[in-house]
């Protein structure tokens, strides 16, 4: 089924309105949510109407709408990607059979595993961000920040209908879960770690949603290859919002390091922050920062999860379709460990590397916008360029957890890592720095002194656009 049914309570395409005792737990799961969402949200927002795009259609060109929407009315939805063909086992032992349509009884636990925790990200990266509009640059950035918020609550609800419509008991108490864990809480913490960090300030926010929403890319990606096929087409779906998310970051960050390109050649010392701008060096350590904790996302380097979930067909690589061999049954994988103090290289199965496999993609793909970015700084003729750090670097999960590294990835001392952190890694003192220059600029086509505007609209609208009605 593809068209989508917008006058039920909860729009969807997957014919919600012939399945009530589904329809009616899902409609009573909705107030709880919305108490989350007023809760954890952008609640001093609720009343403002947003400049926002809502699907309404899950065929290609086609699935969003744009209009003034006040966000607690968002249509928060259900939508899968429309099948084409018979759908397969994308990989592992039993490729290229027929794909499950219903959880198989032996890969139970597994599934719900991997589904509840990407559901419980989603609602994460909500309550980290719930007070950037007070501090926001623009009425374009703010408008963007909501987009982001509200498209992470419709994912939520994504994993929430498979979790009530697979899962049974287990699964609705699962849900019930995901709006009782809070970011930071430390009783009841978000899944993962950095889900858990902080983002109270727009250069982590840009960074948040470039780096971690960039990990959300490639997590959503492999799943897409799954076996279990409503999984599959939820994820599908997902992406085509996630997409913006990862704009909104790659974008952000362009916008400060132009700005504050502009602010080193107008400063005679080439000092950004005499200017009231963010400095290059913070700038980079919010690199570090952000993208280390991403690549914890992608789990251990050597796993044996991550082998099975491949083999059992549950979780594919990054555009499965482009590899040759879709079992992986043969194979390795050379890895560097620490044996003795010392980094030596190591053969791994292949199998057991899936998660290193799909953190190469990402690598790869984040070096991409940093060459983007320095040719920004290039362009700007600023002498200085950025990079990324070694994914040893300041890692919490897998072999290099319990390590310490520098950014070049060399192995060191506890000592010297904890001598240098201020130097790698945003500190306190640089939170206390941003947010005193990030005061809110709330005018139409105005921006804050420290970004520039972007070079275009949203949805053909100009740069100048009321984006978000704060005002009657």
């Amino acid at each position: 089924m593809s068209s989508v049914d917008l006058n039920s309570k909860i729009p969807n395409n997957v014919g919600l309105a012939d399945d009530p005792k589904l329809q009616r737990a899902l409609e009573k799961w909705l107030p709880n949510y919305l108490e989350w969402w007023h809760d954890m949200g952008p609640t001093d927002f609720e009343d403002k109407p947003v400049f926002l795009r809502t699907a309404i259609s899950v065929e290609r060109g086609g699935w969003a709408n744009y209009d003034y929407v006040k966000m607690p009315d968002y249509r928060w939805g259900i939508f899968l990607a429309p099948n084409e063909g018979e759908p397969t086992i994308k990989c592992g032992d039993d490729a290229g059979t027929p794909a499950w349509l219903d959880v198989p009884g032996e890969h139970r636990n597994a599934l719900r595993r991997i589904i509840v925790t990407q559901a419980d990200t989603e609602p994460a990266s909500v309550e980290q961000q719930r007070l950037l509009g007070h501090i926001a640059p623009s009425l374009y950035d703010l408008r963007n920040l909501f987009q982001v918020n509200v498209e992470e609550g419709r994912h939520l609800w994504a994993m929430v209908y498979l979790l009530h419509k697979y899962f049974g008991r287990d699964g609705r108490d699962e849900a019930d879960e995901l709006l009782q864990r809070r970011s930071g809480d430390a009783d009841k913490p978000r899944i993962l770690g950095a889900f858990n960090q902080p983002c109270d300030h727009w250069l982590s926010f840009f960074a948040f949603t470039m780096f971690t929403d960039r990990d959300g890319k490639y997590q959503l990606a492999a799943l897409a290859e799954s076996g279990f096929d409503p999984l599959a087409r939820s994820t599908q779906f997902m992406l085509t919002e996630e997409a913006h998310h990862l704009f909104v970051g790659d974008t952000g960050i362009q916008r400060i390091i132009k700005r504050s390109a502009e602010l080193q050649a107008l400063d005679p010392n080439g000092d950004v922050r005499a200017q009231g701008g963010i400095d290059f060096e913070l700038i980079q350590r919010t690199i570090n920062y952000w993208y280390t904790y991403s690549l914890d996302l992608f789990g251990g380097e050597i796993s044996s999860n991550a082998s099975s979930f491949f083999a059992s067909g549950l979780k594919g690589r990054f555009h499965e379709h482009r590899f040759e061999d879709h079992r992986a049954i043969e194979g390795e994988y050379r890895l560097p460990v620490v044996e003795g103090g010392k980094l030596v290289e190591k053969d791994v199965a292949l199998r057991n590397a899936m998660n290193e496999v799909l953190r190469d993609a990402y690598v790869a793909d984040c070096e991409r916008v940093i060459a983007r970015w320095n040719k920004t700084l290039e362009t700007a003729g600023s002498p200085t360029r950025l990079s990324l750090p070694s994914r040893r670097f300041h890692r919490h999960q897998g072999i290099y957890a319990g390590h310490a590294f520098d950014p070049q990835g060399n192995l060191i001392s506890a000592e010297e890592y904890e001598a240098n952190r201020s130097r790698w890694l945003l500190v306190p003192e640089d939170n206390e720095y941003l947010l005193s220059i990030m005061k809110p600029c709330y005018e139409p086509g105005k921006f804050a002194n420290w970004i520039a505007p972007p070079t275009k609209g949203i949805e053909g609208r100009p740069v100048e656009f009321e984006y978000v009605k704060l005002h009657d």
